[in-house]
């Protein structure tokens, strides 16, 4: 068995992969990079019940993997470029020969993928560590799952600067509620609710009109989000507004949480 680990900024994933089935993936909190990787290891094996022996290799990978040296609690490892990682996972997951593969995570990466060929297309600052910062900062809420629940009842109207509100109506291409500026009319009587939604939208619309320009720039049709921010219904919800307005499907595959990590796992066998 391989096992393909990526030891992020706020997570750790690990999956196993044997015979090409994907097995148990898990997630732990990245503290260390040592000591989570050695952590998330040992849960691995404790939920399948595998002895350490019949793991071949270890398949590293993520900003936390150059701390790891050439063994954890003495398995191999093998070190895995996270771009690689990210374009093979987008590739077997979804199917596709071609597409620009999004990973989601603490920060934005874009990787062009196109029938096994990989390029590190581009990326921004703007993620899940966005979201925690800024909710962190304005509303004192510490975790995604609680500015989720506080955003259920949020009013985008009370803070972001649509269209509409500008032009009075839709223009040309674009609906009267398509957002102008976020942020651009926050209201006196603005709740947290009201706040926490529109953080989220700020994220999920970065991310969506950075895949979009990069998949026009590479005439690219499909794109595929993975990463942990990829399966948040709400995150999802502003992302596919915006494929809707600009006509581009986003597509999330299975395992599309642990994507970098099974992507991984995927370049240490072949």
């Amino acid at each position: 068995m391989i096992i393909g680990i990526d030891i992020g900024g706020t997570t750790t994933d690990i999956v196993g992969l044997n015979n090409g089935q994907i097995l148990n993936p898990v997630s732990v909190k990245a503290d260390d990079p040592i000591t989570s990787a050695a952590g998330a290891l040992g849960k691995f094996v404790e939920m399948v019940d595998l002895p350490l022996s019949e793991i071949e290799i270890i398949a590293a990978t993520g900003v936390g993997s150059m701390q790891i040296k050439d063994h954890l609690l003495g398995i191999p490892i093998k070190k895995i470029d996270e771009f690689d990682s990210i374009g093979t996972a987008g590739a077997y997951l979804s199917g596709l020969d071609e597409a620009m593969v999004i990973s989601m995570g603490t920060g934005t990466a874009l990787v062009h993928v196109n029938n096994g060929g990989i390029k590190h297309w581009g990326g921004s600052g703007v993620g899940g560590g966005t979201m925690v910062g800024l909710s962190r900062k304005l509303l004192n809420i510490t975790t995604i799952r609680t500015l989720m629940d506080k955003a259920s009842k949020g009013r985008l109207g009370m803070i972001d600067l649509t269209v509409g509100d500008i032009a009075g109506g839709g223009l040309i291409d674009l609906p009267e509620s398509a957002t102008a500026s976020n942020f651009g009319k926050v209201s006196d009587e603005a709740t947290d609710s009201d706040i926490a939604l529109a953080i989220i939208n700020l994220v999920g619309q970065t991310i969506a009109i950075l895949g979009i320009s990069a998949a026009r720039a590479e005439r690219v049709n499909d794109i595929v989000l993975t990463g942990k921010l990829s399966i948040i219904p709400l995150i999802r919800k502003v992302v596919d507004g915006v494929g809707a307005l600009y006509k581009v499907n986003f597509i999330v595959p299975g395992y599309a949480e642990f994507a970098t990590a099974i992507g991984a796992a995927i370049k240490a066998q072949a």
